[in-house]
């Protein structure tokens, strides 16, 4: 599971895929709301703020 930018979005699905063998989902957290759990706000990869979940 990654919490990324729009920048980094293909390098999350590529990781994704290299450890899944499977493709993921890929939630725009600003449209999604979670009962228990809050995302982080930034990037795992940069400072940018995240914007999406790759699961």
């Amino acid at each position: 599971m990654y919490c990324i930018c729009k920048k980094h979005v293909e390098l999350a699905i590529d990781k994704f895929v290299d450890e899944f063998e499977d493709a993921p989902d890929v939630v725009d957290l600003k449209e999604t709301h979670f009962a228990n759990w809050d995302p982080p706000v930034k990037c795992e990869l940069c400072e940018e703020p995240a914007i999406f979940l790759v699961v």
